[in-house]
Order: structure tokens, then C-alpha cells, then sequence
């Protein structure tokens, strides 16, 4: 749970391919998990490009996640996670969903300069952090950005992509859960997006968030078995509002083709102090509670594996 900062003299160099895989011993289950905004280390040019100081980007950071899903292993399902932070480059959005107010120079032509997530200043590289705080003290050089996208966007979604097919191949499907966190207070919508996984809406925030893109990212009977879970362990669980899945749940969800993907989405006040970014005590109970959801999610997708195979041929 360490905090770090690069000091080399590029920062997209700095993190090597920008990710760390986690490896079970045996690969016994299709699941797959991503934790694509918990990256921490923090580059010294970025710090220094930006007009906010370290604990303001800090609040797009989905802190821990990769800890508190780390037993996944167990279950003998891999874990890709970020190690680059949220503010620096989103991974749960397009490789080019950008905003020309923030770039020098000429955006590609095949940028996609309109999405809901771009007006709200949260493209792939983010605009603002929290409710609207610019992040930069001045425009980017477009080629920074683009430097980003090629040296650690790709390299990631290259890798998952990966997973998620070996995957699919050893079971017949694969199952891609997408590790997130959100603030513990609810809502009103935030520059029209709730940090762009879909607009947020003003309403009392659940424990847990399950997103399969209103049904068209995952079997029903994955969702449930999560579900059921949560509630059995006294949590409040929602369904889709206000995060239904971004981009990784949409591109990579495809049920008819064998692919499923499931966002969870964890109430940051269950397992952290939210001002100071640190764990609460209670952070190993809620550990071992997804511990149990994770076997649970594990022990269905085992128990489809025939059916899976069925309805693919």
C-alpha cells in the first residue's frame, strides 16, 4: 500500500510497460480480473505539470482495489492492475477519447472529441479531478498524450486482452471482473458524468455498484451469484445506477461470444478514510468479505462451464 513518485527524466519511460500482472499457480478458473485505476506512483513531471496538490488527484484514485481483490489468486484467476494513477491515464475509456481545451497541437483525426466523458473533462487523459478541479497548469503538448496512449494504454488493454482469450480458450469462456471504488457520499452529477462511467445521479450511494451494461455485458446468473453474496453479508448492493461499466465492461463484454465482463464498484468509506486516503481497520473484514465473493462468482462460473460450452456450439 505504498505511495511513490518517479524521478526519472520521462515519465511515460519511468513505468516500463505501466502494469503488473498477479499469477495464480495453477490457472484453474476463466475469471479475470482488472484493477485499472489503482495504480499509485505518481511521476515527478506530472506532479509538477499540475496546478493541484498530491491529496486533490488522489480522489479519482481507486485506492486499494488491487489489495482488496487480491485474493483472487486463490481461486486461480489472474489479476492485471495499473500502476500509473487515474489522473495520469484512464484505461476504462476509448485509446483517443480526448479534449482539444487541453492539448497544443493537432489531435488526431480518428480522436473522439464529443463523448459525454470528454464534455465532462474526463477523457483518457483527464481534464479534472474531484467535482471540476482543473488538473494542468497549462495545455499539454498533444505529443505527451499520445505518448501515453502508446507506451502504457495499449501495452495494458494488449495484455488483458490477452488474459481474457487464454482464458476463454482453457474454459470455453472467460469471465473479465473490473475492479473499481467510488466515493461514499452520494452524488449530484459531476460535470454530467460520475467520473465517466456514466452520468451519476443524486441518490443514497449502496454499498456495492454491479455494472454488466444493463444486461448486455454478462449472464444474469454471474450477477446474481455476486449479488447474492453481497447481501448475504449485510451489504446493500445496486444494480447499473449510476455506474453500468465503461468502456472495458463494453468492449470486452460480449456473452454471446463467450465473454462476460462484470464491473464492481466498492464503497471507498467501507474500507478507507476518504480525506486521508489511508485504511480503516476495518479493511481486512471487508477483504475477506470479497474473498468470499470472489469464491462464489468462481464456484458459478464453474458450474456453467457445460452450459457454456453447450451454447457455443
Amino acid at each position: 500500500m505504498t505511495l511513490s513518485a518517479s524521478t526519472g527524466q520521462s515519465d511515460v519511460a519511468s513505468f516500463g510497460v505501466g502494469y503488473e500482472v498477479a499469477e495464480p499457480h495453477v490457472l484453474s478458473s476463466p475469471l479475470v480480473f482488472s484493477s485499472p485505476h489503482s495504480g499509485r506512483i505518481y511521476p515527478s513531471g506530472f506532479l509538477a505539470a499540475s496546478q493541484l496538490k498530491l491529496a486533490q488527484l488522489r480522489r479519482s484514485e481507486d485506492a486499494f482495489v488491487d489489495d482488496l481483490f487480491a485474493d483472487c489468486l486463490k481461486v486461480g484467476a489472474p489479476m492485471i492492475k495499473a500502476l500509473f494513477p487515474r489522473a495520469y491515464l484512464d484505461l476504462n475509456r476509448e485509446p483517443y477519447e480526448l479534449d482539444p481545451r487541453m492539448f497544443e497541437g493537432r489531435l488526431p483525426p480518428h480522436a473522439n472529441t464529443r463523448s459525454i466523458r470528454v464534455a465532462g473533462g474526463l477523457g483518457t487523459i483527464a481534464r479534472v479531478v474531484g467535482h471540476g478541479q482543473e488538473i494542468y497548469r497549462e495545455r499539454l503538448p498533444i505529443g505527451e498524450g499520445l505518448a501515453r496512449i502508446e507506451a502504457l494504454y495499449k501495452p495494458y488493454h494488449a495484455r488483458l486482452g490477452a488474459l481474457v482469450e487464454r482464458a476463454e480458450l482453457a474454459f470455453g469462456f472467460a469471465l473479465l471482473v473490473d475492479c473499481h471504488s467510488m466515493p461514499s457520499a452520494p452524488l449530484a452529477a459531476q460535470n454530467g458524468a460520475g467520473f465517466g462511467r456514466e452520468p451519476a445521479q443524486p441518490t443514497r450511494k449502496a454499498d456495492f455498484v454491479l455494472g454488466d451494461r444493463h444486461g448486455a455485458s454478462c449472464a444474469p446468473a454471474f450477477v446474481e451469484a455476486v449479488e447474492s453474496e453481497l447481501r448475504s453479508l449485510g451489504f446493500t448492493v445496486a444494480r447499473n445506477k449510476p455506474y453500468a461499466g465503461g468502456y472495458i465492461t463494453e468492449h470486452y463484454g460480449a456473452p454471446s461470444f463467450n465473454r462476460h465482463a462484470l464491473q464492481i464498484e466498492i464503497s471507498r468509506g467501507l474500507y478507507m478514510d476518504e480525506r486521508t486516503v489511508t485504511p480503516l481497520s476495518r479493511f481486512p473484514e471487508i477483504r475477506s468479505a470479497l474473498r468470499r465473493v470472489v469464491e462464489a462468482l468462481a464456484a458459478a462460473a464453474a458450474s456453467r462451464l457445460p452450459v457454456c460450452r453447450d451454447a457455443a456450439e
